[in-house]
């Protein structure tokens, strides 16, 4: 087998792999439904134009039809709603057909969708005094403190249960716009990842025994890490939002790939070897949300 090609890294996506349509004799096993995003979407999931309707048991779907030349007929839920793919030579009564076999599924999907829409909009950081975001797993609470030189942060260990113990000072007056509140956590929040993961890169290249050439941070929309063959590896800063425990495990993902470029048995076995309960890591980063910080 040749060597794997440096210029070609392997990635851990942000996404988890799609889920098909249930099986069925109108339904292609091409089918796939989005994973939950982590970007912002609409506030309600509304159906992509342009749309055409339809009514089972109560429930109205509405949905996108577009003609392909796939051989049978698709479903796609995502923000937007359903998006539907047929041959050209299906006539609407068969689709309409297929859509009522699978309406379960598509109803199900669409109120996942609206629900995290949901979560989304919650999730949205108001860039002024006394707003939260999250660091390593905890509530952070911003305060504007013109004494303060850049950004600090305070550890309040005598805080009751449930209640934020940590506190990031900004050396910013009670009149700062929006804009720079943003700035100057964000600028903050990087700063702190860098050192964060550097710090575990150390701790997991000894437990592997691998050689890390350069760490990088990355600001991609769809994937948490990468690595290449010559050793670099590229992580989302956004990650230090999470636990140390679900960095840990997106750091030994991308350190494993410097054993095993490619995703075998072989390679889930090495990452054991340094993360033995690297599944429910694994499974929490699953269902992680991230704030919106724009």
């Amino acid at each position: 087998m040749p060597p794997p090609d440096p210029a070609l890294p392997t990635q851990l996506s942000l996404f988890d792999e799609g889920q098909p349509a249930p099986a069925g004799r109108a339904a292609s096993p091409e089918v796939r439904v989005p994973p939950a995003l982590v970007e912002p979407a609409a506030p309600d999931p509304r159906q992509p134009r342009p749309q055409r309707e339809l009514v089972v048991d109560g429930h109205r779907i509405a949905y996108a039809l577009r003609r392909s030349r796939r051989r049978s007929i698709g479903f796609v839920v995502g923000p937007e709603g359903l998006a539907v793919s047929a041959p050209r030579w299906v006539g609407v009564a068969e689709i309409e057909a297929a859509l009522r076999e699978k309406s379960a599924w598509i109803l199900r999907k669409l109120q996942e969708q609206r629900e995290r829409a949901a979560r989304l909009a919650a999730a949205r950081v108001e860039w002024r005094e006394g707003a939260t975001i999250p660091f390593l797993g905890e509530a952070v609470i911003l305060v504007l403190d013109p004494r303060a030189t850049g950004a600090v942060l305070h550890t309040d260990a005598t805080a009751l249960p449930g209640v934020p113990r940590l506190t990031l000072h900004l050396g910013l007056p009670q009149t700062a716009a929006a804009e720079q509140i943003r700035d100057t956590v964000q600028s903050w929040l990087q700063r702190q990842a860098r050192h964060v993961f550097e710090e575990r890169c150390t701790l997991f290249t000894a437990r592997l025994g691998v050689r890390m050439k350069r760490l990088s941070l990355s600001s991609a929309a769809t994937r948490w890490g990468s690595a290449s063959a010559d050793g670099s590896i590229r992580l989302n800063w956004r990650l230090v939002h999470f636990a140390l425990p679900v960095i840990d495990y997106v750091v030994t993902h991308e350190l494993a790939h410097l054993r095993e470029m490619n995703h075998s048995a072989a390679f889930w076995e090495v990452v054991r070897s340094a993360l033995p309960d690297y599944e429910q890591a694994r499974g929490a980063l699953r269902h992680q949300l991230l704030p919106v910080l724009d």
